[in-house]
């Protein structure tokens, strides 16, 4: 489902994409381990520029950053 979503997606278009996937997840009781995630994204950056790959990892950095903030 992820992939689906996220295809022809970059920059900024996929961080909304990817903050819906990942609260959708969490209403259902799924929560993902950090190695099950950095596999997601790894799978999802297969096919992009570099420079895709690149604002994903800044898109991740940000969510996870704001991810933080909302656990505190």
């Amino acid at each position: 489902m992820a992939a689906a979503r996220t295809e022809g997606k970059t920059g900024k278009d996929l961080a909304p994409v990817m903050l819906a996937l990942i609260t959708s997840a969490n209403k259902q009781g799924i929560r993902f381990t950090p190695d099950e995630v950095t596999l997601i994204l790894e799978i999802l950056k297969q096919g992009k520029s570099k420079e895709e790959q690149e604002q994903i990892d800044r898109t991740v950095r940000m969510t996870s950053s704001l991810f933080q903030k909302h656990k505190n």
